[in-house]
């Protein structure tokens, strides 16, 4: 297995869990989104600055694969395994794994494209911050 190219641990909270006690799983979108915002600010990009500079990067597409329910109360990291670029998108994998026993929870491959003043445009700052994470 190699190293991710990031990883942010999270912990799980009591509200984000539906009746049986799994985490609903529209908070695993909030879960990689948070991650990539936290890549963003380690790469020197802030998602807020970015649009005040007419940049917006949006997710034009989410698969994403459930595998092993997170709990309450539940530890884990979640990762960006990989960056690729294709056209205009941004395409993430990203994983999603507890801490206590390193089950792989869920996987999600996530497509962002870029608008600048609300035009679709690959701005060369996000291929200059990703240049050694993206694989071509």
């Amino acid at each position: 297995m190699t190293q991710p190219a990031f990883e942010h641990i999270i912990k799980v909270r009591d509200y984000e869990c539906d009746t049986q006690g799994h985490v609903n799983n529209a908070n695993y979108q909030h879960y990689f989104e948070v991650t990539r915002h936290e890549f963003l600010e380690m790469v020197g990009l802030n998602f807020h600055q970015l649009h005040t500079q007419g940049i917006d990067a949006v997710v034009s597409r989410v698969e994403i694969r459930y595998k092993v329910p997170l709990r309450g109360m539940d530890e884990f990291k979640c990762t960006v395994t990989q960056l690729e670029r294709a056209g205009v998108k941004y395409i993430f994998h990203q994983e999603i794994i507890r801490l206590k026993d390193n089950a792989l929870c869920a996987k999600a491959k996530i497509e962002v494209v870029n608008l600048v003043n609300g035009i679709l445009k690959k701005p060369e700052v996000f291929d200059e911050a990703f240049a050694e994470y993206i694989q071509v």
